[in-house]
């Protein structure tokens, strides 16, 4: 793969998913991404079942090396900053003013190295009323306006994945990168703020600026009525996903593929208004037709029309399919204790090479003596230097 950031080393001492989620999209990247953990306990998402190789520390941190250090003991310390001194980013997300109890704040940080690109995550951001609440995804999607748009009203629960850590995650990173652009031209690290407020707020824009221009609130049905999104229940219990967007080829090709040509001489579906107006009649009437072909038939007819679909595939489904395997979405690692290790590739590419290959997410300290060694060996080369 394009490994476009080799050569830049990142300090990561991210818990969770934000922190972790920003260093593993650098380690994609190529950077070197060095965790640095609690001795013992590691990142808390580390904890499963007995033992500290969770699922869901695994989805975050592939790419990276782990080492374990404890900031009270001297010696570790010493570790810490030798780390920073050859590091070109730090990232941490703890709750404001943590780092600076645990000898990670950015103005320490600057001392050991002025090029050092700080990046902080917060919940809420480093000042205001908000800043030291504790913050985990649904609170953020709440806060943010986001969870609103998601939540049916007639079962009102959360539902989904972890949105607005992942999404964070790719802000940071995001500023990370812009951060090193700018530091190639002046010679100085910036310190990146993000928090999962902001973060939301942004990828919530659509529905702010409908307020903004129109007054809108939007509610969980606004998008999809607009963009003529639905979902259908086939013969087969399976369901497929139309979206009909704007232009009238796709419901010309839609008529023709359910055998209705007159349709649009009902005039709740002669227009887009017409249609985004009675979306509830058009479900019904799509949901009786859809009910008496198969998922696989109802596919066939609407890929030879062109008609915007998809199976409503489940996560075994989903890297089955013959595009995705064309794309080869799906790649295997090999760790050296647990073996083979499948993951999801990161879905960039450079100069058409597909990024397939990966390391595997790292034991808890199973880099110690790597990264030491390597530290030792710096400080040989420059006498005086220490740890």
């Amino acid at each position: 793969m394009g490994k476009v950031l080799e050569g830049i080393v990142v300090v990561e001492q991210g818990t969770f998913i934000t922190g972790p989620a920003a260093g593993m999209l650098l380690a994609d990247l190529g950077a070197d991404v060095i965790k640095v953990e609690q001795p013992g306990t590691g990142d808390p998402f580390r904890a499963f079942k007995g033992g500290l190789y969770s699922p869901h520390f695994q989805t975050y941190n592939r790419n990276k090396r782990s080492i374990e250090l404890d900031a009270r003991d001297p010696d570790d310390a010493g570790v810490f900053d030798a780390l920073i001194r050859r590091a070109d980013v730090y990232i941490q997300n703890f709750r404001p003013g943590t780092a600076e109890r645990l000898g990670a704040g950015e103005a320490r940080l600057r001392e050991l190295n002025p090029r050092l690109v700080y990046c902080a995550i917060s919940g809420f951001g480093q000042s205001g009323p908000a800043a030291g609440r504790p913050a985990y995804d649904t609170v953020a999607q709440a806060a943010s306006g986001f969870l609103n748009l998601l939540v049916n009203p007639a079962n009102p629960r959360v539902v989904g994945p972890a949105i607005a850590d992942a999404l964070t995650g790719f802000y940071a990173a995001y500023g990370v990168l812009g951060a090193l652009v700018e530091r190639a031209r002046t010679g100085l690290g910036k310190r990146v703020d993000v928090s999962m407020l902001e973060a939301m707020c942004h990828f919530n824009l659509d529905a702010f600026t409908h307020l903004f221009s129109e007054g809108e609130v939007m509610g969980p049905y606004s998008r999809p009525s607009v963009s003529q999104s639905y979902t259908l229940r086939c013969a087969d219990g399976k369901w497929i996903a139309l979206h009909m967007s704007s232009p009238e080829k796709f419901w010309r090709a839609l008529a023709e593929a359910i055998e209705q040509p007159d349709i649009f001489k009902d005039p709740r579906f002669a227009t887009r208004e017409g249609r985004i107006a009675h979306q509830e009649a058009l479900i019904e009437l799509l949901g009786g037709i859809f009910a008496k072909r198969t998922r696989q038939a109802w596919c066939q007819r609407l890929a030879a029309l062109d008609v915007p679909h998809a199976p409503m595939y489940d996560t075994r489904e989903a890297l089955q399919d013959p595009q995705a395997r064309h794309l080869q979405i799906e790649i295997e690692g090999v760790h050296p204790k647990r073996g083979p290790w499948k993951t999801v590739r990161s879905p960039v590419s450079f100069d058409g090479l597909l990024p397939t290959q990966v390391m595997p997410p790292p034991e808890l300290g199973e880099h110690n003596d790597e990264i030491r060694a390597t530290l030792q060996a710096g400080r040989r080369r420059q006498p005086g230097a220490s740890l």
